[in-house]
């Protein structure tokens, strides 16, 4: 009797019972793996839209700020804004993949930071800049593994912009060879591409003595247009009135089309475009996420509609829409 109790002590599992027990361990792992895997992909996806929306916010917000502080003077045939479409050869990128829209942007603004970093010496009118380039934000040095597209705004300081940039009739030329993808100049990363469309009030003359003039709002957009890439255009592929650049003189307004000719369509001509004025621009931008800025630095597309289809999946977009009331 005593040695049976013992052998009772001594008994272990069974191999039926460890299979069970394993076969549940595994069940409840896998679960626990399952769920995990999916936690861990939301709050990546999550996280990458905060981030792509506090940079598409940033960037729409400083730009917006200097659109409505901007400033033109008429009765003179200075330059008060130069904004031009980059060509192919000077979009940023890589070898890989290239931004499908950018363009160069100089104006006048009275903006709220204009004496962030040297002391008030008087006046308010500072000459702006915008660029969007592909580098390392961090050293400013581009052909690195972590290079991104990145926005630059150079903030042209009142004093200095009086000396040599006010009053020029070619503000491009004018601007010089001033930096704008500085690292002290930086905004924000991953805007893989930014369109501007400037809305222009123009005055149509009167068809007959007894009808008075009418007003038309003729919008002007710094694109390519829609293409099989998702360079520019309107919202899924509508066709949109391409412009190459927009320049504001002090009595004229110049636009120039695709084509580098003088902007017109069925409903404006050329003179009635030259009279017009802008009254508001909206701003649209492609903002990228990490992921997808990841992958385009070492990924290799085989066709332009696998690149559009990527970025489509891994970018948001932001606009806004800005007033301009100094014209």
């Amino acid at each position: 009797m005593k040695t049976h109790f013992r052998d009772s002590i001594r008994r272990g599992f069974t191999l039926m019972e460890l299979m069970v027990a394993m076969a549940i361990t595994t069940i409840i792992v896998t679960v626990l793996v399952s769920i995990t895997s999916v936690s861990i992909e939301a709050w990546q996806k999550s996280r990458s839209e905060i981030r792509a929306s506090r940079q598409g916010k940033a960037m729409t917000d400083s730009m917006a700020a200097d659109f409505q502080a901007m400033v033109t003077r008429k009765g003179n045939s200075f330059e008060w804004l130069y904004a031009d479409l980059s060509k192919d050869s000077d979009l940023p990128g890589n070898a890989k993949v290239k931004s499908n829209n950018a363009a160069s942007l100089i104006f006048f603004s009275a903006p709220t930071d204009r004496y962030s970093n040297v002391t008030d010496q008087g006046g308010d009118v500072s000459c702006i800049s915008y660029k969007l380039d592909y580098k390392d934000p961090v050293s400013g040095q581009a052909s690195t593994s972590y290079d991104t597209f990145a926005m630059y705004r150079l903030l042209v300081e009142p004093n200095e912009t009086f000396n040599s940039l006010l009053g020029q009739t070619d503000l491009q030329t004018a601007f010089g060879t001033r930096t704008v993808s500085d690292v002290k100049n930086f905004v924000c990363e991953n805007v893989y591409q930014f369109t501007l469309k400037f809305n222009v009030e123009v005055q149509k003359a009167s068809t007959s003595p007894n009808t008075p003039p009418t007003k038309q709002i003729v919008p002007v957009t710094l694109t390519r247009g829609p293409s099989s890439s998702g360079g520019g255009g309107g919202a899924s592929g509508t066709t949109v009135t391409t412009a190459q650049s927009v320049q504001i003189f002090g009595n004229t307004l110049k636009v120039l089309d695709s084509n580098n000719t003088d902007f017109k369509t069925s409903l404006v001509t050329v003179d009635e475009m030259k009279a017009g004025r802008i009254v508001s621009v909206d701003i649209s931008l492609t903002v990228l996420t990490d992921v997808g800025t990841n992958q385009l630095r070492v990924r290799t597309f085989k066709d332009d509609k696998e690149k559009a289809q990527f970025i489509a999946k891994n970018s948001y977009q932001f606009s806004k829409l800005v007033e301009v009331t100094s014209m």
